[in-house]
């Protein structure tokens, strides 16, 4: 089951380094003012984005596969039907101990993969709203 208690999402939210899958260069979108915020709030936001020259000053990363640094928390802005090979991608990781689908992005096969593998699944809710709530 994905997690929905507030203390395990004090518990997440408290992570430090989030990877936005799908990460937006464009001002005013979601995909943007969310890491953008998280960012503010002191996170080390690595945007992935294979599309984008630069987001936040920073090269955004082609994949996942392509990120070096550790990643705490995998933050998902892209549509549902890709939502699997994310977590597949995610899975290939040592690393990423957390999988963050936003508001409306969901698939319960990819989530069962995922916490079969020991991974918690945060899914179909926005981070930011959750961490105005909690933190």
């Amino acid at each position: 089951m994905p997690v929905t208690d507030d203390d395990e999402l004090r518990e997440i939210l408290g992570l430090e380094t989030v990877a936005v899958v799908g990460c937006s260069s464009t001002p005013g979108k979601d995909a943007h003012e969310i890491p953008r915020y998280l960012r503010e709030h002191g996170y080390d936001v690595i945007p992935i984005n294979p599309y984008a020259d630069e987001i936040f000053g920073r090269e955004p990363a082609d994949s996942l596969a392509d990120v070096d640094e550790a990643i705490d928390i995998v933050d998902v802005f892209r549509p549902s039907d890709e939502v699997s090979g994310i977590v597949d991608s995610a899975l290939d990781r040592d690393d990423a101990p957390v999988i963050w689908t936003q508001l409306g992005i969901r698939d319960p096969e990819a989530t069962d993969r995922a916490e079969d593998s020991g991974r918690q699944v945060v899914e179909d809710k926005c981070i930011k709203v959750e961490h105005g709530r909690l933190c």
